[in-house]
């Protein structure tokens, strides 16, 4: 087994389903047949179609490869179906903070990046390299607890000589625990840790504040833990939400099942009748998982 860096973007114009599938094409073939039941990387690109510059270019989730099957509509295409899909709790940077390339098959001799190597889609990556870029994406829930999710230590800061990489990725990849942990570091961080639905940011005494990461599917419907698969809520309206009392339009427009709503609880809703949702469109929900929602919970 072999693990590997997989180059992808919203506009790569290739059939990709996030978190689920990875499409690409033939000449990556062998790289992602030797990458089955280890662990990836993804990495964004700078360039997009056409040269455009608007990409990340940064590595920002971390999956495991679980089979790779043709594509049965392109004879000269593929696909890796993906398992324990996890965005980094924050995008790691193609260099270190010492200017120096996480991967080290992208610097060339003057220090300069490859564009060779790093124009290929599908690359390989040595174990040390891979747990290095895999720490510095979920550094901030690293040992953290379930009650105490203070950011950890930046442990892609420490000299690369110095650190000890005997973290089972694996068995974290699969911990539920873990997996929480990141994924409310991402909602909190993605919303300013402020409800969607009431606009109100709570930080209670001992300076944390009250709200709750939400799956819009369920982990136990097959949802994701990403982001955009998330809501950060209010203890009160994440019930509500959970519940199939109120939900939320593709133009984010709040709705609510008539006659069910808690009296008195409508006023904690934002007048506008509208959700708040991050700036950045990568994190704001996305209409699949909305549907979900308002096809299995919803109550109205």
């Amino acid at each position: 087994m072999t693990k590997v860096i997989l180059s992808q973007r919203d506009d790569s114009g290739y059939e990709d389903v996030p978190g689920s599938l990875y499409h690409f094409p033939k000449q990556y073939l062998r790289a992602a047949q030797e990458a089955v039941g280890d662990e990836c990387i993804f990495y964004e690109p700078r360039r997009g179609e056409g040269g455009v510059s608007t990409g990340r270019q940064a590595y920002w989730a971390s999956a495991m490869i679980r089979s790779v099957f043709p594509d049965p509509n392109r004879a000269d295409h593929f696909y890796a179906e993906l398992a324990n899909f996890l965005p980094f709790v924050s995008p790691v940077p193609f260099r270190r903070g010492d200017g120096q390339f996480w991967e080290s098959k992208l610097s060339r001799e003057d220090g300069g990046v490859s564009k060779g190597a790093m124009g290929i889609s599908i690359r390989r990556i040595p174990d040390d390299e891979f747990a290095l870029i895999w720490t510095a994406g979920y550094a901030e829930v690293i040992g953290a607890n379930d009650d105490d999710q203070a950011p950890a230590q930046p442990l892609y800061q420490v000299a690369e000589e110095q650190a000890e990489f005997e973290r089972p990725i694996v068995s974290q990849l699969s911990n539920r625990p873990f997996r929480d942990r990141v994924f409310a570091q991402q909602v909190r961080n993605a919303y300013d840790a402020r409800c969607a639905v009431t606009g109100l940011k709570i930080i209670n005494g001992g300076g944390r504040a009250e709200m709750e990461a939400a799956h819009i599917q369920p982990v136990a419907s097959n949802g994701p833990d990403t982001v955009r698969n998330g809501l950060a809520l209010s203890r009160t309206v994440h019930w509500m939400f959970d519940r199939g009392l109120i939900s939320v339009d593709d133009d984010f427009k709040l709705l609510k099942a008539k006659g069910r709503i808690p009296d008195g609880a409508e006023r904690l809703f934002e007048p506008s009748g509208y959700i708040h949702v991050p700036d950045d469109e990568r994190s704001r929900p996305t209409p699949h998982f909305l549907r979900w929602h308002r096809e299995n919970c919803f109550k109205g």
